[in-house]
């Protein structure tokens, strides 16, 4: 693929850094409006996030441990900050 054709953004942590190189294409297609890059890939991870929390505490076998359970009260918290509706409304999930 060319250069032109991918879109290489730079995830960063106080301590580390990884590169992820996507189609551009992709990214504009799932754009909303004029979304940079960054956001649409912020809320794609948002989403993901959210979704595997939420599948460890709901769909798997046995309870779940307070640090777990705390982690995805945070990440729906979080969740519904960034896009001002909760995961439950945003993909009719709820328990």
């Amino acid at each position: 693929m060319a250069e032109s054709e991918t879109v290489t953004l730079t995830l960063e942590s106080d301590e580390d850094t990884d590169e992820l190189e996507v189609p551009a294409a992709l990214i504009e297609m799932l754009a909303e409006g004029d979304e940079a890059p960054p956001e649409v890939v912020g809320d794609i991870a948002m989403f993901g996030l959210a979704q595997r929390i939420h599948s460890a505490t709901h769909h798997s076998e046995g309870e779940v441990s307070d640090e777990i359970a705390e982690a995805e009260t945070l990440t729906l918290d979080l969740f519904e900050k960034r896009f001002g509706n909760s995961f439950a409304e945003l993909t009719g999930h709820s328990h």
